[in-house]
């Protein structure tokens, strides 16, 4: 079983700072891209980060230059820093990893989501 556990976000004025990190827990044999995702009320959840394997990071337009996606390997874990929020940044956010657990094939696993809010 893959699990997927983020923490962080909360309410933050724009202008504002917040930071979400996932840990991917389980019996994992390997982990390919790790992203975040968002979605607004009334909205498609839609794809704000992606990091591949070998580091390589894609942002959506929006975010570009205000977001950073990192991981750590040896943790399992991924984070999104989120740097000169506006209020349309608000979401809930979900971690997203490509896994592949022991004894299975590869799959794609969501965290729970976690919500930001950016408000004055």
């Amino acid at each position: 079983q893959v699990q997927l556990a983020e923490s962080g976000g909360g309410l933050a004025q724009p202008g504002g700072t917040l930071r979400l990190s996932c840990e991917v827990s389980g019996s994992i044999d390997s982990v390919n891209n790790m992203a975040w995702y968002r979605q607004a009320p009334g909205k498609q959840r839609e794809l704000v980060a992606i990091i591949t394997p070998d580091g390589t990071t894609h942002y959506r337009n929006s975010v570009q230059g205000r977001f950073t996606i990192s991981k750590d390997n040896a943790k399992i874990t991924v984070a999104l820093q989120m740097n000169n929020l506006k209020p349309e940044d608000t979401a809930v956010y979900y971690c997203n990893a490509a896994v592949r657990a022991v004894g299975a094939p590869w799959s794609e696993y969501w965290g729970q989501g976690t919500q930001v809010t950016v408000s004055a």
